[in-house]
């Protein structure tokens, strides 16, 4: 059983399905049901329903049956929840976010930055030097930026990420 109250599931589906999808994951019945009565018990629209099913659907997290009315012709998809995948999709979510993170670290690791007092925006030091140290956005003087702790902290989110997804892994 999958406990949707879980910090990292809770935010996987959050930055999967947004806030109003969580709550068609969090309050959809177990059984097979229509988009409509899913929208029904959870109180959620209709439109963001069929869109946070798809998704899920997308991403092997729920699955449908598609049954045809006799005497209208019409189909009707009858929907639940699987997410005997969720791991496995965890797993590439954090490899996403890994590399993500490793390739933020490859830029800021050894450069020099320059900032404004208002921190409108950073500058590389050579763009900081064409821009005579001058802020194009506030005219404000460009002082050194310190990123030892923007590298320090990637380097811990890469390293506690690593150890999680190895010990996923095992």
């Amino acid at each position: 059983m999958v406990d949707l109250n879980d910090p990292v599931i809770k935010g996987y589906f959050i930055n999967l399905v947004g806030e109003e999808g969580f709550k068609v994951v969090d309050k959809m019945p177990e059984s097979e049901v229509t988009d409509e009565k899913i929208a029904e018990a959870t109180g959620v629209l209709l439109n963001i329903v069929r869109r946070t099913l798809f998704i899920l659907y997308e991403n092997r997290l729920a699955v449908y049956r598609r049954v045809r009315d006799t005497d209208s012709g019409w189909l009707t998809y009858l929907w639940r929840l699987d997410l005997s995948n969720l791991e496995s999709q965890l797993l590439i979510e954090s490899k996403k976010i890994l590399k993500n993170l490793k390739s933020k670290l490859q830029f800021e690791d050894g450069k020099v930055f320059y900032t404004c007092k208002a921190e409108c925006s950073r500058f590389l030091f050579e763009t900081a030097s064409d821009l005579l140290f001058i802020c194009p956005v506030c005219g404000e003087d460009l002082e050194f930026q310190d990123n030892e702790s923007v590298v320090k902290a990637l380097n811990q989110r890469i390293n506690k990420i690593e150890e999680l997804t190895s010990s996923a892994l095992v």
